[in-house]
């Protein structure tokens, strides 16, 4: 059994950071967890990739191709698309290895359009779990767009539409902690546990708009309340702490480990003929 984490969220929200830390992260507990990256039009990450998929198609090369029009996002879709070929499968596929056990971060584009209505995520969470892959998806989304009640709805539902499309265990992680000063920081609390109609209330929502389609948002606020369906981890890259909290969320959402072997000890009970012998002696 194999193990993989689909580090989905848009871009710029700290998700190639994210894999970086848990990396090294890892190697600090003595355990290996390697990091794919699956973004053709990446530039730079701080990570050691086990397989970078720009080894096999890149954006730049197919916005630059004779026999195609595609812009940046077009272009984009093309090399997810190529990707879930059976060519992209296999070389995909050989990349990887077949190593028992194995942990991998598979680092995606920032584009959402990819995660909340086209399938060709879904596709690959399929594939990956044909490979004996156990799949959950890690939605990273920046502590800095939770300043208010209708960014944190807006973010929501962003998360709630990928997890619908997806159909496999899923966190949300509001990322770049680290970076917030105190008072945003006790801010933010009221959004890791959130009572939406307090939150629709309050004096964030003054906007003309918000009071003209309140009964809207009040609508989508109840359904995400009562139906528990959009929590937040808060993650600080800097602290050993939050990133072992997490990693327990992210392996128990996976099941990682339960499949290993019990460790046992062989004891040597002492033999009753001997304790005879020494009761006797006495």
């Amino acid at each position: 059994m194999r193990y993989a984490q689909l580090v989905l969220g848009p871009a710029g929200s700290g998700k190639s950071t994210y894999c970086s830390a848990v990396q090294k992260h890892a190697e600090v507990m003595n355990r290996v967890i390697n990091v794919v990256n699956m973004d053709p039009a990446a530039e730079v990450f701080n990570y050691e990739a086990l397989v970078d998929v720009r080894d096999l198609i890149q954006v730049d090369d197919v916005m630059q191709a004779e026999d195609m029009d595609f812009g940046p996002n077009g272009g984009l879709v093309f090399c997810m698309e190529y990707l879930m070929e059976p060519d992209g499968r296999e070389w995909l596929k050989e990349q990887l290895g077949e190593y028992d056990e194995d942990c991998i971060l598979f680092d995606c584009p920032g584009q959402i359009e990819l995660y909340t209505h086209m399938d060709v995520m879904k596709r690959m969470v399929l594939q990956l779990q044909n490979w004996d892959f156990r799949v959950c998806a890690v939605f990273v989304l920046d502590a800095g767009y939770m300043v208010d009640a209708t960014k944190f709805l807006s973010g929501s539902l962003t998360a709630l539409s990928v997890m619908v499309q997806l159909e496999v265990p899923h966190i949300n992680v509001l990322s770049k902690m680290d970076l917030l000063n105190q008072s945003a920081r006790e801010q933010i609390e009221m959004f890791l546990e959130p009572e939406i109609h307090e939150l629709l209330a309050s004096d964030h929502t003054a906007s003309k708009f918000n009071k003209k389609f309140r009964k809207l948002t009040s609508a989508l606020g109840q359904v995400l309340e009562e139906f528990s369906l959009v929590r937040y981890i808060p993650l600080n890259i800097n602290s050993e702490e939050s990133l072992t909290d997490l990693l327990i969320q992210t392996d128990f959402a996976v099941q990682y480990g339960e499949d290993l072997d019990v460790k046992t000890k062989d004891f040597e009970y002492p033999d009753p003929d001997d304790e005879r012998e020494i009761e006797f002696n006495n």
